[in-house]
């Protein structure tokens, strides 16, 4: 029965996934539809329009842009948490046996992106914050080009696939809270600890109402705001604090996590698309392609990404540390390898870490947009060549 009910779940997680990430492609075409068109003065200078919501002069000032990647993609990040919890908790990555081949897919998944970047840009230093960037992969816009497979792909791939990406986005978390945050307002970072404290002992006492978690989740965010480390994550901190079960046994994690994934895989995500994957193309020529840093994105999500998780699962398997799921073989592990090449939200994210120079931020987008549209349509050709179906 638990088996039935966690494939049900499963099921349901990647159909809604997959329908989020074919929203998430609509909007993405049509921020480059906006930015290459007589309305590009009107999308680029509304993204750039102050926000304010202040009290006596306190609050928050920021631009419409940094409200998106700052404020709506902290709930991205907290239903991340939520899944990578789920997940280690009792789903794929529960126990040795499941986790051992997604686990060393995705650390070589992430590594030889990172490496084939470097070895890129290891002439222009400047570029080299940038070597997190094609180590992301794009969760919804993956299983969303899977969906358009439909039973040439086994549901097992999928998994697989789920698996992978929930390990890169635990790295990237690492990576952003390691990496990409510049300085620290040690007095709002004390205020952050003791509005999550808050958040944990609510938590041990299985609370399982939203509303608590709700309004100190908010307060939390605002003080990690302040502090200077990078506000998405306080949804992953609030996530950890969310209890499996309430006190009368009820789900809360997987209640929450049911509820806010529409808005996230409907709204939030794609808002995100529609504010960053803008990129003016009349000034692209073929040669731009070509310049270190959107070459070296490019290739870290095509080549980096194939190098790296077919050969560290090749290596998991041949030692026996791992075993390849029914009904996945090589071919089917190296589409994989490039549909996970599809970056996108979290590359874009990074890159808007990394770098605050407009013209460095448009090579980022064209590097991003150009691997990403490659490494899908090489795993789709690749994954469509086989005759076989599979049923559900």
């Amino acid at each position: 029965m638990v088996v039935r009910t966690a494939a049900r779940s499963l099921r349901d997680f990647l159909k809604e996934e997959s329908a989020g990430g074919i929203v998430l492609m609509i909007a993405a075409v049509l921020a480059l539809i906006l930015a290459n068109s007589p309305l590009s003065d009107e999308y680029f200078g509304a993204l750039a329009s102050q926000v304010a919501l202040t009290v006596n002069g306190a609050g928050i000032d920021k631009p419409a842009l940094l409200w998106i990647n700052d404020g709506l993609m902290a709930i991205f990040f907290f239903l991340v948490g939520l899944e990578v919890k789920r997940e280690v908790l009792t789903g794929q990555l529960s126990s040795w046996k499941q986790a051992s081949l997604p686990l060393f897919a995705a650390i070589g998944g992430m590594a030889l992106p990172a490496a084939v970047f470097i070895a890129i840009n290891i002439g222009t230093p400047e570029n080299l914050n940038g070597w997190a960037i094609p180590a992301a992969t794009d969760i919804a816009f993956a299983l969303g080009v899977l969906a358009l497979l439909g039973n040439r792909v086994p549901v097992a791939l999928k998994a697989l696939l789920l698996a992978v990406a929930v390990i890169d986005d635990i790295g990237a978390i690492a990576v952003i809270a390691l990496f990409y945050t510049p300085s620290v307002d040690v007095g709002a970072l004390l205020m952050a600890g003791i509005m999550l404290g808050a958040l944990f002992v609510v938590g041990r006492l299985k609370v399982g109402r939203s509303i608590p978690y709700i309004v100190l989740g908010v307060v939390l965010w605002y003080f990690v705001l302040k502090s200077g480390v990078h506000a998405t994550l306080a949804g992953v901190a609030l996530a950890m604090t969310v209890p499996l079960y309430d006190r009368r046994g009820n789900s809360v994690l997987e209640r929450m996590e049911h509820a806010l994934h529409p808005w996230v895989a409907f709204m939030v995500v794609p808002i995100f698309a529609l504010a960053n994957a803008g990129v003016s193309l009349f000034d692209i020529r073929p040669e731009s392609l070509l310049a270190p840093l959107p070459l070296g994105i490019a290739l870290g999500l095509i080549i980096g990404k194939q190098l790296g998780i077919v050969g560290f699962a090749f290596i998991a398997v041949k030692t026996g540390i791992a075993t390849l799921p029914k009904h996945v073989g090589w071919k089917q592990v190296w589409g994989l390898s490039l549909i996970a090449g599809i970056g996108f939200t979290m590359s874009l994210f990074i890159g808007n870490l990394a770098f605050a120079d407009a013209a460095q931020i448009a090579a980022v987008k064209v590097g991003v947009l150009a691997g990403s549209l490659i490494a899908a349509l090489a795993g789709v050709l690749i994954l469509r060549s086989g005759k076989q179906t599979y049923s559900e």
